[in-house]
């Protein structure tokens, strides 16, 4: 019997890093920050830019599912000013509506991994991500 087969049958296999999916815009620097991180660690990533391709109304469902939707709303862009939204009061609903219509007022970047989400700049998540496991 070969002893160097027995010990490579019996390796554990090595985990491979679980994919992101990043929606963003390519010219945004919080998306460029969430994309250059991901590269960095060797984690695949998937990237939907947002200017070629609408976000699934499904995809932003399980966002606000898990965020809420105000979190998803960027009160600090300028179609959020230039549309005098600091001055109304919405349901769920409406921001929703709202987000679908116009991408820019999207706290980029919407980055899932797995079942998990965030919205905007989130390093500490991002690395507690791609941490790697810890031994018994």
């Amino acid at each position: 019997m070969d002893v160097t087969g027995a010990l490579a049958s019996s390796a554990m296999p090595t985990p491979t890093p679980t994919q992101v999916q990043i929606f963003g815009l390519e010219n945004d620097q919080a998306t460029r920050a969430a994309l250059r991180f991901f590269k960095e660690r060797r984690v695949p990533i998937s990237f939907v830019d947002l200017r070629r391709r609408a976000i699934a109304p499904g995809e932003l469902r399980r966002f606000v599912e898990r965020l809420g939707a105000p979190a998803l709303l960027d009160e600090t862009a300028k179609a959020y000013r230039d549309a005098g939204l600091g001055y109304l009061r919405m349901a769920d609903a409406e921001i929703v509506e709202r987000l679908l219509a116009d991408r820019r007022l999207l706290r980029l970047p919407l980055i899932r991994h797995g079942n998990d989400v965030t919205s905007g700049r989130a390093e500490a998540t991002w690395a507690a991500w791609v941490k790697p496991p810890t031994g018994p």
